[in-house]
């Protein structure tokens, strides 16, 4: 196992556990490029040189990186330096604790603000009992839990709730800064509102439950990698480059939302998609983070 990214305790009230918090994705890439000079074919290497040196065009060597420090712009042209002792000693408690600071559903956790995620641990066997009672209680409620934790240069907001039905462990998740989102209706306000035709809608919705399956991201590969391999291939062996296929015709040129809905309903009919069960309107449901636990909250409430 990979060693944790970060580590220290979660504390709710009086009750403090430690965790670790794990890298949970993982790039599986298996096309990288390099910098090269077109005429010699040799790699490009980038060096850090003064910035009088490169704006007067004079030859410099590179600047050794024990030199290099950071330093803050707080006039033009004028920098304070801080050392990396004055960054890590700064006096955060976030850096070594996770406070939560409040519960709230899991349905409020909404997808925009998600920025990524992480597993959480028990830091030892000791710590394991408070983690499990905690996780219960989180899956019991369909809470999650909300607190700040500082790492990689700035302090986090961060969510923790349970992994799911069949695992042991919980998930973090590091949110975005209500600031930091841009507003939405700065762009949704400009759409242009159009009456919505009953029966196109009803289409729609025919459409939507014929296409509905259960999600699973097993079945989905990187188109663009694949085509970059098959690129890449043929060059080094002096191929044929593959030539993007040509889109398939249309069966009968479509020309309005109608048809397009009564064309589409009717192909994935010849599929064998099943109709949907109900054709109510259906119910808006905000995102969920877990697996299983917006549905066993519903339950709960209408108990």
């Amino acid at each position: 196992m990979a060693r944790p990214y970060w580590t220290g305790n979660v504390q709710i009230s009086l009750v403090s556990f430690g965790v670790g918090l794990y890298v949970a994705t993982e790039s599986k890439s298996q096309i990288s490029f390099h910098q090269i000079s077109r005429r010699t074919g040799e790699r490009i290497r980038h060096q850090k040189v003064l910035e009088s040196a490169a704006e007067n065009n004079e030859a410099t060597t590179a600047v050794d990186k024990d030199e290099i420090v950071k330093g803050y712009e707080y006039s033009k042209g004028q920098y304070v330096i801080v050392e990396p002792s004055e960054l890590d000693n700064l006096r955060v408690p976030s850096k070594h604790t996770i406070a939560v600071s409040q519960f709230v559903d899991l349905s409020d956790l909404n997808p925009e603000y998600v920025e990524k995620p992480y597993f959480v641990i028990p830091e030892n066997d000791s710590q394991a009992e408070s983690f499990n009672v905690i996780r219960a209680a989180l899956a019991k409620t369909g809470k999650a839990a909300i607190g700040k934790v500082a790492f990689s240069g700035r302090e986090n907001i961060i969510a923790i709730v349970p992994a799911g039905n069949d695992d042991r462990g919980m998930m973090a998740y590091t949110l975005r800064y209500q600031s930091e989102l841009r507003n939405q209706h700065d762009y949704f306000r400009d759409i242009k509102a159009t009456a919505i035709d009953a029966d196109s809608l009803q289409l729609a919705e025919t459409l939507i439950g014929r296409m509905s399956a259960k999600l699973d991201l097993s079945k989905f590969q990187d188109g663009y990698e694949e085509a970059v391999k098959a690129l890449v291939e043929a060059k080094v062996n002096n191929l044929p480059i593959p030539a993007e296929e040509a889109p398939k015709p249309q069966q009968g040129r479509v020309i309005n939302l109608m048809d397009a809905l009564r064309k589409s309903v009717g192909a994935e009919g010849r599929l064998g998609k099943k109709p949907p069960k109900s054709e109510k309107e259906p119910q808006t449901r905000k995102f969920g983070l877990v697996k299983g636990q917006n549905r066993a909250a519903s339950k709960r409430k209408t108990a």
